[in-house]
């Protein structure tokens, strides 16, 4: 099975209020695209991502904190984009159809859906509902409905890509979701168990629940890093990532850049997985002048694999030479493409120990590290 993800933001979500549609306004820092996206692109079960934009926002940069995805210009209708989609993953054998304004969809829902397509060609999440029924006329009841196997439909909607193809190639109706086109062509629909919280982005209160309940989800860690390296003979010194000139060199196993250590070992920290050492053992040969960067994109790979994202990285460097100020920028910037955070999320400093202890002394270079993991 190759799984593409669909996103639908196309629509202009006038209902929402606003001065941009619904799936390009913040919740929690984030775009609710961003926010509906970011679990599909984590999920080890999805292949592909495709983006399904209005023509008029395929040129902006609302979409530009979005997980990396393909592109596709939408249509006039919600069908008209599904199709779109459908069109541009020909190699795809299932697809996942999830609507760009909800923000809160979870991996188990995911999975749920994923399992049910093993057996079925469609399968969608919903929520049975609970609440009694009335019908109304003029803002009075007229009628009770009955609830029995009535449920709330929700996205991912999830089919083999042939069949509902097909489906939309040769219906005839408006269609509000992907089950209405299927159900119509005859697929048959599995209903896998949805999420309360799964809520669509429709109105402005709906903005003040979502980020009540994205708040409540989130999960913040912290963790610290310490690195020493005392000089030794050379004619230039490893710090962040640029490499210094100096007279002297820092020793070590490695390169033995004690910056972008502290900063490794914070990102192990936060996630509870050591240090260093453990995961490349200096008693490994093969580590012998390893460069640093290698042990940074393995701390910053494992902070992507088990969903975090590094929101902020703080580097304090302790030393009375080389001087630093100069080479910040650059500084950031090395660390910027090793961990893919932009560089106003990446702090690089220095102070000196006023000429006491070891760094004081001259005889070698202290880095304390702090980095923030978010999991949403």
């Amino acid at each position: 099975m190759k799984t593409a993800a669909i996103f639908v933001a196309a629509g202009r979500g006038t209902r929402a209020g606003g001065e941009r549609p619904k799936q390009w306004q913040l919740l929690c820092g984030k775009t609710i695209a961003a926010h509906a996206m970011e679990p599909f692109a984590r999920h080890p079960k999805i292949d592909a991502l495709i983006l399904v934009l209005h023509p008029d926002d395929i040129d902006s940069d609302l979409w530009a904190d979005t997980p990396k995805a393909m592109i596709v210009a939408g249509g006039d209708t919600r069908q008209d984009s599904v199709l779109a989609g459908l069109n541009a993953v020909k190699d795809a054998t299932h697809v996942l159809i999830h609507d760009a304004a909800r923000p809160l969809i979870t991996s188990e829902v995911i999975d749920r859906v994923l399992t049910a397509l093993i057996d079925h060609d469609g399968a969608a999440p919903a929520v049975a509902v609970t609440d009694t029924l009335w019908r109304g006329q003029n803002d009075t009841v007229e009628g009770v409905q009955d609830r029995t196997d009535i449920y709330r439909a929700q996205t991912p909607q999830g089919f083999a890509r042939e069949p509902l193809l097909k489906a939309h190639q040769n219906s005839t109706i408006q269609a509000t979701d992907d089950v209405s086109v299927a159900q119509a062509a005859g697929i048959e629909v599995a209903i896998v168990a949805g999420d309360e919280n799964n809520i669509k982005i429709t109105t402005p209160g709906d903005f003040a629940r979502a980020e009540q309940l994205q708040r409540g989800k989130m999960d913040i860690r912290c963790g610290n890093g310490y690195d020493v390296h005392r000089f030794g003979p050379g004619d230039h010194v490893w710090l962040c990532g640029v490499k210094l000139p100096f007279d002297r060199a820092l020793q070590g196993h490695s390169d033995a850049d004690v910056g972008m250590h502290a900063i490794t070992d914070a990102i192990y920290g936060a996630l509870g997985q050591g240090d260093i050492g453990q995961h490349f053992p200096p008693s490994d040969p093969q580590w012998k002048g390893a460069e640093s960067h290698i042990f940074l994109t393995h701390a910053a790979n494992l902070a992507t694999q088990s969903g975090y994202k590094i929101s902020n990285v703080d580097c304090t460097l302790v030393c009375e030479f080389p001087k630093v100020g100069p080479h910040q920028e650059a500084m950031k910037a090395a660390l910027s493409r090793i961990m893919n955070l932009p560089t106003d999320r990446i702090s690089v400093k220095a102070t000196t120990s006023e000429r006491l202890g070891f760094t004081g002394r001259g005889e070698g270079i202290a880095a304390l590290a702090t980095a923030t993991l978010v999991k949403s």
